[in-house]
């Protein structure tokens, strides 16, 4: 019977797989491999074995490859969200291009035109305007921390695959087990409540623990200030920290909006009120960043984080930002959704407006319209936008913001495209020359496209942050539409994520 885990020794990382994996080929089966880069020797800890392939994680690099670059970020290998810092940024938009025609030719499987270029972000740090910290009273420990504490045991049955484990060596047992592991059995399993837990990020895959962020550079520094200010408040005044398995604690989120015009959003959610120590925070907050334009709080007694159904109160300023793309203007309010790359959100839209094709007699339907942005980012150059979306609340922004911006010739409606377009629909506000989808990770319904299908318009200009789904959904639009352009588009660097924008025509 074969081991379900176990280790190989200097394997030699060969190519890139997808979804920031690496890819090496041991005895005819192909390894995908987290934590390393082609051309890396490395010791793999194989943690799915199919007869196929296997999944694992780097564990020992004993040969560097000569793509790697220096990680800028001291909590790059610990916190998951810029996996790709070890990569040149020219070598990260190779293979994101390459994970797009891989997609396009074993998912769609039609005929496609040569794909454009990449186009990549001038900024590669400091491009997110919105970031969101969380509180909890259990930290996660680095490799660093663990291996300066007294050598613990494996757990029972161990990792590896034979009666003498418990006789390994510490260093050894680090190489073939999950941080994870051993985080659940250091002294920070249960700490207090106040002073002992962490203020950041979540550790990937694991819920109830949280990496301790020092400095992030995914957002203009003033990110650092206010987490850290923060940070440095709550431990003086020895407020307790969330705890997600019993639901207690005060200090539950940070959620951190920066716009390319200045303007600079928080909100701070909160566990229970407390209208002495609320108060006493935010004043500080406001002392310690006098940039902020807006400060609210949000007190959240759910178990989860999501502030969709709550109310966030206006503390200090107007209770929301104002973005801007090209001349256009959006409001963003604590709960709304906008692209969290400013300028290379500008890049993708000017990209769709052109595959439009717009010259100012067209009716455009953008669906999945959330705020509008799209929408009214192309209404210049066409005679009507209609507008569909099925969050309501994301409806009523898209509205304001028209207005925001004087277009008087958009219209957004909340509800299933399916089941609003129909012929009294068209009857009211005309048939697409146009139509814009923008779904989400998982693509569009199954009954979504056949509606498309149904509609015929002439174009459609289809913008994915998923290129899989992408595929799939151009090979199944493909009975009456054909390919005629495909443009990725970098929206986040040193992470696997691709936009991409795709003009199809009907046949």
């Amino acid at each position: 019977m074969k081991r379900k885990k176990y280790l190989l020794e200097k394997i030699l990382v060969t190519g890139y797989a997808a979804e920031g994996k690496s890819l090496a080929r041991v005895d005819g089966k192909v390894i995908f491999i987290e934590g390393a880069v082609p051309g890396d020797v490395v010791d793999v800890f194989v943690s799915t074995n199919k007869k196929d392939y296997g999944e694992g994680r780097a564990t020992q690099i004993h040969e560097y490859s000569t793509e790697r670059t220096t990680p800028f970020c001291q909590h790059f290998g610990t916190c998951g969200g810029c996996k790709w810092q070890m990569l040149p940024y020219n070598k990260q938009l190779e293979y994101k291009q390459q994970e797009v025609a891989q997609n396009f030719r074993r998912i769609g499987k039609v005929a496609f035109p040569d794909m454009m270029q990449i186009i990549g972000a001038v900024d590669t740090v400091h491009y997110r305007n919105k970031l969101e910290f969380t509180f909890s009273n259990k930290r996660y420990l680095t490799r660093e921390e663990i291996e300066t504490m007294p050598a613990p045991l494996p757990p029972e049955g161990g990792f590896l695959d034979s009666a003498d484990s418990n006789e390994s060596s510490k260093s050894d047992w680090l190489d073939i087990s999950t941080i994870e592991k051993l985080d659940e059995l250091s002294a920070f399993k249960n700490p207090p409540s106040g002073g002992r837990g962490a203020l950041g990020f979540h550790v990937p895959r694991i819920f109830d623990k949280i990496i301790e962020i020092q400095e992030c550079f995914l957002m203009d520094d003033v990110n650092n200030t206010i987490r850290n200010s923060i940070r440095n408040f709550a431990l003086e005044n020895n407020y307790s920290y969330y705890d997600i398995k019993q639901h207690t604690g005060w200090l539950r989120n940070i959620i951190i909006r920066f716009c390319a015009t200045g303007e600079l959003m928080v909100n701070i959610c909160l566990g229970y009120e407390d209208q002495v120590e609320t108060k006493r925070l935010l004043d500080y907050v406001l002392q310690q960043v006098p940039a902020i334009t807006t400060l609210l709080y949000t007190i959240n007694t759910k178990w989860n984080d999501t502030i969709y159904d709550l109310r966030p109160q206006v503390y200090f300023g107007k209770g929301f930002v104002i973005e801007k793309l090209e001349e256009f203007s959006f409001k963003i309010g604590p709960k709304s959704f906008f692209q969290t790359n400013t300028r290379q959100a500008e890049k993708l839209y000017s990209i769709t407006r052109d595959f439009a094709g717009l010259t100012g007699n067209e009716i455009v339907y953008d669906l999945y319209c959330g705020t509008g942005s799209i929408g009214i980012f192309v209404s210049k150059l066409a005679k009507k936008i209609i507008g569909v979306e099925v969050i309501a609340e994301a409806i009523e922004d898209a509205k304001v913001n028209a207005a925001l911006n004087n277009i008087d010739h958009a219209e957004f409606f909340a509800g299933d495209v399916i089941k609003i377009c129909d012929d009294a629909f068209f009857a009211a506000h005309g048939r697409p020359d146009v139509v814009i989808t923008d779904p989400p990770r998982a693509g569009m319904h199954e009954k979504l496209v056949n509606k498309l299908l149904e509609i015929a318009a002439p174009k459609i200009v289809y913008v994915s942050c998923n290129t899989a789904t992408q595929a799939r959904d151009l090979g199944l639009l493909s009975a009456k539409y054909s390919v005629e352009k495909i443009q990725p588009v970098d929206m986040f660097p040193h992470t696997h994520h691709i936009e991409c924008v795709v003009l199809l025509q009907l046949k």
